[in-house]
Formats: C-alpha cells, structure tokens, sequence
C-alpha cells in the first residue's frame, strides 16, 4: 500500500459535485488530494432546493455553522411537504418530519391513534405531530422542551458557492475547463486522465462523475447502463423558474397535484423556486408553461428553464475506478426532496469504504448494492404517491391508479391496508411516521390493527391521546412565527 495521497479527481461542479470534493477534502486531509472541474458543457438542473433532516446530520459530521450556513443560501426552515391535490381534488395533507412517542415494541402509534378514532376520540392524524401543526401555523424555533425536526430549503446555486468556499480553503484544486476526452488505461479500461479543452490533461486513481444525466464518465465512458422506470414514475420533464417573495416564507414545502403531474413551491429567504413536474405524453410544454406562470404568485426573474429526464437508475454507479453521484447515478423525481440527501448519502458511503488499499471488486460490489437497496426503497415511496390516488379526472391519474408496480411496493401497501403495519427495514430511508402520513394522507384505510389498546384500563386511551393534542397545541402556540426565527437567527445580509 502506497503512503502517497490518493488523487481523487471529480468531473463536474454543482451541488453535488461540491458536496463529493469538499467532504472528502475536509474528512481525509492529507490522505488524499482532491481536483474538481467544472465544464460549461456539463451545465446544473437547478431545481434541489429542499432537503429532508439528514442534511443537518451530514452538517455536523462536516463541521459546517449552520447560522452561517443558512444566511449564505438565503435558506429557511422545512418542516415538512404540504400535498394538495393527490388523492382527490381538494385533499391537502402535510407529510411532516415528527415522530410520535406513543408506541411500543408490540404496536406502533398508529395502532392505538386508530382504536382511538374507532371509539370516537382521536383527532385527525397531524394532530399529534408538533412538526404537521407547526407547519401549518407558520412557527418554528429550535430547542425548547419539545425540539422540532427539521431541514432546509436552501438556494442551490449559492449552496454550491458555499461549499466551494470551504473545500478550496481544505485543499480542493478547482480546474474550469470543457471535458474534451476522456481517456483509458488499455488494459484495464480504467479512466486515466481528463482531457479538457486547451490540452491540460488531469490524472487521478479514483473519478467521480457528477456529470448530470449526461453521465459522461459512468456512461458514456464506461456504458454502465441504465434501468428504466418510468413505467412507474411517468413525469419526464420539469420547467423551473424563480419569482419574487411576496409574503413571509413558509416552513414547509408545497407540492400540488395538476391533471398530469405536480407543481412545487419552494420559499426562500430572497425569493420563491417554483416548477411544474409533468409528463410530455399527456401535456405539451406549452400548455405546463401556460399553467406554471398561471399560477405562481409574484414576478418571475428568470425565464424558466425546461429540465427533459428518464427515471431509473445505473446499472452500476461504481463501475472500475469511477463512482457516478448525483444525476449521473440515476433520477427519483423531486417528490420528497431526496435528491441532495442522495449526494450526502453517496459520498458518506464512499468515506467509509475509501479504498486506500486500491479499488478491488468487493468495494464496489458492496457500495453498489447498498446505494441500489437505498435508491430502490426510496423509488417505491415516491410510487406509493401516484399508486395511492382516487382521482380519475385525466388520463394521467388514471394511468397511475391502475399502473402495476413493484412487489416490494404491493406488499407495503397490502400489509397497511390489511393490518396497519408499517415498518422502515435497514435501507430505508423513510420512517415508519412517513409511511403512515402519506398512506393515511392518501386515503390508505386499514382493515384491521393490533389490539394492544384494548389492554389499557378504562378512559386512558381517550385521556392519552387527548393530553398528547393538547401538548402538541400548547408547544406550537408558544414559538414565534418562523420569520421572527429567520430574522432573529439567520437572516441574510442584503
């Protein structure tokens, strides 16, 4: 084993490309050597501007001051994602980040909110969640008795800045420069080196792709192919746009279901991501930008930028001496904001498994089935959105409604609806609460649930539940409104 750093290099900038360089950079040190280009041919999708709670995590393993953090991507606070629209036209139900403490090793919370609600005294599902309840009323603080989960909406352009600026002061060498070629060992058919535009040739021992869905390295390269699926998350395009604030911003996520597809809304501090998510063989471009500037609220201050993708995945995302991250590894819409937790989560795993004592096929075999049970479990709970719909008021919800889709799924959805059992197994990425929101919020109703209930003594039931309400409203009336949050702790300079 060589004491010399590994020379790492990482084709492509952007919020993935950032996050790779500069975790690596600030987490190995002098063990390796980081080189990151950035070709005006690769180009930014532009739209992760929401993250879910494991962004915090990945903060503090980086060591990164969250103040300063969120005044530099002009963030706000996420509790949750507001769904409108999905099951039925009218339907509105938040998927919140809480977590509820009444449950046991035999039942979860669930078990005994039914029981509740079959006697008459339990209240809607939110209810016991503070994180739901102070959504919906625009509060938030951090602390205090009851600590809210939380995450980010975040300005994606400005995170990528941010990040640049610490992996450059940890030793990142940043490159500007168009890929022109990419070349191979002959006999190995590892990468050896990028070519870019001018002659400068950068060599590395370990690559990583953060291309986007080109997939420059991964595929066009080393042609590890590709898994569709869209037969089961059918949008295949996206316009994007940016418009002014005009009211304080919200801590939560919007996400609205349209006749073929779904719009999202995003509040910053300085501003508000918008985007339409649609599927080009039931709606023209045309008619979604039509829809998209229809609907948003506030001037736009860009002209919005038309995104064209496949869901699925790579075959391979670590193929020979190039791991692919981001949009080069595969694509789950936006839905639940996965898509930057899937950067962190890729290079947390590469952290891990660094392989100092050269890339053997047992590295890669293990990442990549760990990276594809992860990206598999969190497809599924994207489908489960479309799957779980009653609205048959176009040929797109349709088409969902009585699409087939995965055994892993079906079984999910069977074992809720029969028994109300839900459950998060190793890969999960999803809690046994965001199963239950978003069945429960998408009209899943169980036939039956465990008993355990029954068990407690006369009225505790009913009293338990009631106190938990109570306490759940009594913490949220208590915090500040989310903008005194913001202006109080993080507010950007102007």
């Amino acid at each position: 084993m060589s004491d010399n750093p590994t020379r790492v290099v990482v084709a492509g900038g952007g919020t993935a490309g950032w996050i790779a360089a500069t975790a690596i950079a600030r987490m190995l040190g002098r063990l390796v050597e980081v080189t990151l280009v950035e070709s005006e041919a690769i180009g930014t999708v532009g739209v992760g501007e929401a993250t879910i709670p494991t962004a915090r995590t990945f903060h503090d393993f980086l060591k990164i001051d969250e103040q300063s953090f969120l005044k530099a991507t002009q963030a706000t606070i996420k509790l949750g994602i507001a769904f409108e629209n999905w099951a039925r036209i009218g339907d509105r139900y938040i998927h919140s980040f809480g977590s509820v403490p009444l449950s046991t090793w035999m039942a979860d919370f669930q078990h005994f909110w039914l029981q509740g609600r079959a006697e008459g005294h339990a209240g809607p599902l939110g209810d016991y969640y503070p994180e739901y309840k102070a959504a919906e009323a625009g509060r938030f603080t951090k602390g205090g008795e009851t600590p809210l989960n939380y995450a980010y909406h975040l300005d994606a352009g400005l995170y990528a800045k941010f990040l640049r600026q610490i992996g450059e002061n940890d030793g990142v060498k940043r490159i500007e420069g168009k890929i022109a070629r990419v070349e191979q060992q002959g006999e190995t058919g590892d990468i050896a080196a990028l070519h870019l535009d001018g002659g400068t040739r950068i060599e590395g021992d370990l690559f990583i792709d953060c291309t986007g869905f080109r997939g420059l390295l991964i595929e066009e390269t080393l042609k590890a192919g590709y898994e569709d699926w869209s037969h089961w998350l059918p949008t295949n395009a996206a316009l994007a746009v940016q418009t002014e604030a005009v009211a304080d911003p919200i801590p939560y996520t919007r996400s609205i279901a349209h006749e073929a597809g779904w719009q999202w809304r995003i509040p910053l501090q300085h501003r508000v991501g918008n985007g339409i998510v649609f599927s080009t063989d039931h709606m023209e471009v045309d008619a979604a930008r039509e829809k998209l500037f229809s609907t948003v609220e506030g001037k736009p201050l860009i002209e919005p930028r038309l995104i064209r993708y496949k869901a699925g995945k790579r075959r391979q995302m670590w193929v020979k001496n190039c791991l692919s991250l981001g949009l080069s590894s595969g694509f789950v819409e936006p839905l639940e904001s996965t898509s930057i937790h899937l950067f962190m989560i890729g290079v947390t795993r590469l952290l891990q498994q660094f392989p100092f004592g050269g890339i053997t096929p047992e590295v890669r075999e293990r990442y990549n089935r760990m990276a594809d049970n992860e990206l598999i479990r969190v497809r599924d709970f994207i489908i489960l959105h479309y799957k779980l719909t009653e609205r048959d008021d176009s040929p797109f919800w349709r088409y969902c409604r009585d699409m087939s889709i995965p055994d892993s799924l079906a079984e999910r959805i069977a074992l809720f609806r029969e028994t109300a059992q839900a459950w998060q197994a190793p890969d999960d990425l999803f809690r046994v609460d965001s199963w239950l929101q978003v069945m429960i919020g998408q009209r899943l109703e169980p036939k039956s649930w465990h008993k355990q209930a029954l068990l407690m003594t006369p009225g505790r039931l009913e009293q338990t539940l009631a106190t938990m309400r109570e306490r759940v409203a009594a913490t949220v009336a208590g915090l500040p409104t989310h903008q005194q949050f913001i202006d109080s702790y993080c507010r950007a300079d102007a």
